[in-house]
């Protein structure tokens, strides 16, 4: 009797419930025991394949002969933690945050972003060339990889200094830049972004004029467009005008972690027809989100209190921190100490860096002293009534990339954290963890063909494409 109910229940279910289940049993089933021969394995591959992560922000100031990445910073990624987790490549982002579409405003964001591709060029050319060298195209990588070295590329994130020169897509081009995200949070001059959800869009949902000849030029010259952070609409024009695979640098999957920056199916179908890749990113907010009940209270509340979650990330700010990611004011920041990392600290598990991304709203801080109260009073219950998701970790993360694998297959999915950006989950907090993530691949079946993939074979596949295209378009 009993298995005639079964029965009947399965036959009741829609294939996407059916899909639902295959994914919470994923989530779900016991790992393998984590014996020594497991771990050895894992060991063995972690060494085979090349480890690449493709978003890692930084900080021009650390980029100096007297504090640079040769030191074990505080940072999530520097040489000494890429070495101790087997990590070979670091694209190292330049950053600039939306600021106004004025001509001081992409004046003061061209600035900043020359800074920091000549923070990679100084690294890799003056401080350490012995130790980290520079790769401008997928052989250079191998090449790099073959001698020894820590590999560094370059990737842009947010278009915003081009301003409306469409020349500096190859001006970014000749100094490195090998991806470039059209928009952060903030619709720019070149796309709306992801943000517009609930702050309103520019251009539709979509690409500007201006945003559909970067398209074209960076196919052109052989650039990598990069979906993360521009809105969906925009994210699919993109993809029906580019003639080159495109790449998400740093996104997760939509339908396990619902916040405007990850990507859902439609997106994803989307990206395996344009033989593009995901890279899903390790940042724990976009990995695992609060229940929809304390989501709906928490918004229930700023709107009492007039308050907006800004960034477009449940209430908090635009970037999570400022430690690497070059804030808007940088270039009138004060000289600060260098910061080495204290022998036997703990691991710092990096929500946010304290520049910005963290910080609390400021219209927050602004309420009167009894209002504040009252909130306070409010959230706490809310935090009782609803208590917020535990951290993600490891498990979570690779729960990412199964969904994505048995969506779209295992060629286009790949692997990023976002580090010293926000980024960082439980057991994967820097660049001297990554083994764990391997580890994990291992423990639910991947095999090393596989996990090379994931870890850079996509990624680099993709970008030998995009640079072939632009050498036939010549």
């Amino acid at each position: 009797m009993n298995d005639i109910k079964r029965r009947l229940t399965l036959a009741a279910l829609t294939a996407s419930s059916l899909g639902l289940l295959f994914q919470l049993a994923v989530r779900t089933s016991p790992a393998q025991p984590n014996d020594a021969a497991l771990v050895a394995k894992a060991k063995l591959i972690h060494e085979h394949v090349i480890t690449l992560d493709t978003h890692n922000d930084i900080e021009p100031s650390n980029f100096t002969p007297d504090c640079n990445y040769t030191m074990r910073l505080t940072t999530q990624v520097n040489i000494p933690k890429m070495v101790e987790g087997g990590m070979d490549v670091s694209f190292m982002i330049a950053y600039v945050g939306q600021g106004p579409l004025t001509p001081e405003g992409y004046d003061n964001a061209y600035r900043q972003v020359v800074a920091k591709f000549d923070a990679v060029h100084r690294l890799t050319e003056k401080i350490a060339p012995d130790s980290i060298g520079l790769a401008l195209t997928p052989a250079d990588v191998l090449a790099l990889q073959k001698k020894h070295l820590r590999i560094a590329v370059i990737g842009v994130e947010n278009g915003y200094p081009i301003g409306t020169d469409i020349k500096r897509v190859q001006e970014f081009y000749d100094r490195g830049g090998r991806y470039m995200s059209l928009a952060h949070n903030g619709n720019s001059q070149l796309a709306d972004s992801n943000t517009g959800e609930t702050q309103g869009y520019l251009y539709n949902n979509g690409l500007s004029p201006l945003g559909r000849q970067v398209i074209a030029e960076m196919n052109r010259v052989g650039m990598m467009v990069d979906l993360s952070h521009p809105s969906k609409g925009a994210n699919m024009e993109a993809m029906r005008l580019s003639k080159a695979p495109v790449i998400a640098s740093h996104s997760g999957v939509r339908a396990l972690a619902d916040v405007s920056r990850n990507m859902d199916d439609e997106q994803l179908l989307a990206l395996k027809k344009n033989g593009g890749v995901i890279q899903i990113v390790g940042f724990a907010s976009y990995v695992k989100t609060d229940s929809k009940e304390r989501l709906d209270a928490l918004a229930k509340l700023r709107d009492e209190f007039g308050l907006q979650a800004a960034g477009g990330r449940g209430g908090r700010g635009g970037r999570e921190g400022g430690g690497g990611r070059g804030r808007a004011g940088a270039d009138g920041d004060s000289p600060r100490p260098c910061p080495v990392e204290t022998p036997g600290a703990p691991a710092q598990a990096r929500g946010g860096r304290g520049g910005g991304r963290g910080r609390g709203n400021p219209a927050l801080d602004a309420l009167p002293p009894d209002k504040r109260a009252e909130y306070d009073k409010q959230l706490a219950e809310i935090d009782a009534k609803f208590p917020p998701a535990a951290r993600a970790n490891v498990k979570d993360f690779v729960n990412h990339i199964d969904y994505a694998v048995k969506l779209i297959g295992i060629d286009h999915v790949g692997i990023s954290s976002d580090f010293d950006g926000g980024g960082g989950i439980d057991g994967w907090n820097s660049a001297a963890e990554a083994f764990n993530i391997t580890l994990e691949l291992v423990r639910r079946g991947y095999t090393e063909d596989q996990i090379g993939k994931l870890w850079s074979g996509n990624l680099l596949r993709v970008w030998g494409e995009v640079q072939k295209i632009a050498k036939t378009s010549h």
